[in-house]
C-alpha cells in the first residue's frame, strides 16, 4: 500500500518569517515506512538513467541522497558550504533572498562523463540546485536527472532547471 507522503510533512506557518509556510520533512524522515517509500520512489526514477554518482547539497541533500546512492549501488558526493572541504575544490555561487551563498565540491568528486543524479529535499527557487549542477558540469559530469521530496511550485525553481529532467515526489 502506498502512503500519501504529504501526511508526513508538517506545515509550520510564519517560519522562518511571517507569511512563509515552512514544509518540515523531519516527520517523514522519522517514519521508517514513509522515508523508505520516498527513497524507493527516487531510486525507481533513477534506475533507467544509469546513474554513476549521486550528488546532494548540504545538509538535507545528504540525508535524501545517501540512501538513494546506497540503493543504486553508486557513490555519493556532497556539495558543501564554502570552507568545509580540506582539499582542492570547485565552487559555484548563487543568490539568496538577501545576499548570496557559495557551495563547493572536491575537485575530483566527479569524473568526466559520469552520469549524475542531483538530489535534495526541496526545490524552491532553484538556486542551490543550479549551483550544484554548475559544479558537476565544471568537472565534466553529465546531469541525467534531479529529484526532490518537495517542489514549491509558486517559487518557479523548475524554470531554472528547464534543461534537466526533474522529479518531485510532492508539490505545494
Amino acid at each position: 500500500m502506498s502512503l500519501d507522503l504529504h501526511n508526513y510533512v508538517a506545515s509550520v506557518p510564519d517560519y522562518p518569517e511571517k507569511g512563509i509556510i515552512f514544509r518540515d520533512i523531519l516527520p517523514l524522515m522519522a517514519d521508517g515506512q514513509a522515508f523508505k517509500q520516498a527513497t524507493d520512489e527516487i531510486v525507481a526514477y533513477a534506475r533507467d538513467k544509469h546513474v554513476d554518482m549521486v550528488v546532494g547539497p548540504e545538509a538535507r541533500g545528504f540525508i535524501v541522497g545517501c540512501p538513494v546512492a546506497y540503493e543504486l549501488g553508486v557513490g555519493f558526493a556532497p556539495a558543501r558550504k564554502k570552507g568545509k572541504l580540506p582539499r582542492e575544490a570547485v565552487s559555484a555561487s548563487y543568490d539568496l533572498e538577501y545576499g548570496s551563498a557559495t557551495l563547493q565540491m572536491e575537485a575530483d568528486a566527479i569524473k568526466p562523463g559520469q552520469r549524475v543524479l542531483v538530489v535534495d529535499d526541496l526545490l524552491a527557487t532553484g538556486g542551490t540546485i543550479g549551483a550544484t549542477i554548475e559544479m558537476v558540469e565544471k568537472m565534466g559530469g553529465v546531469v541525467v536527472g534531479t529529484a526532490f521530496l518537495i517542489e514549491l511550485k509558486a517559487l518557479n525553481g523548475r524554470a531554472k532547471l528547464a534543461d534537466y529532467d526533474v522529479k518531485a515526489l510532492m508539490e505545494y
